[in-house]
């Protein structure tokens, strides 16, 4: 059952927004009137809740600190309507595009970096070239699976 993020007000939005950087959540979603805050690094929270409950991200509002292509898929595949993030990659932005996603950012851009800022975040380098959140998903589901921190 899709429930609807349309009635969220510009001003909830906002307020969405705002308790991510306040609280210095990861991520906050809103669907209907349940809000979770998550605080995880990577896509983990986002693949834990689409395993795990992939009904509350059914026509959810996301806002994210960052948002690459891997979590742009997840989404994509938990049936998420829209989403803010503070930094997207331009693949995510142009695939939650293709998928009819409302999405805006405060920053795009060519790709995520890792965490040592060395290079590209693992994920985006795995889904790069892939066309399909399926494809991607197949791929998160591999690196979640080699890391023992899951």
């Amino acid at each position: 059952m899709t429930r609807n993020t349309a009635t969220l007000t510009p001003k909830e939005r906002e307020a969405l927004i705002e308790s991510l950087f306040t609280h210095k959540y990861s991520c906050v979603i809103r669907n209907g009137d349940e809000i979770r805050v998550f605080r995880g690094r990577g896509v983990k929270d986002l693949y834990r809740l689409l395993r795990d409950d992939r009904r509350f991200l059914d026509g959810a509002f996301v806002a994210d600190k960052v948002v690459g292509k891997a979590a742009a898929a997840l989404m994509i595949l938990g049936g998420v309507r829209e989403v803010f993030a503070d930094v997207a990659s331009r693949p995510a932005v142009e695939l939650l595009r293709r998928h009819r996603v409302r999405v805006s950012c405060t920053l795009e851009v060519p790709h995520i970096i890792n965490r040592t800022k060395t290079g590209w975040c693992p994920l985006e380098t795995r889904c790069h070239d892939l066309r399909t959140p399926e494809e991607c998903y197949a791929q998160i589901e591999a690196f979640m699976n080699q890391t023992s921190d899951r």
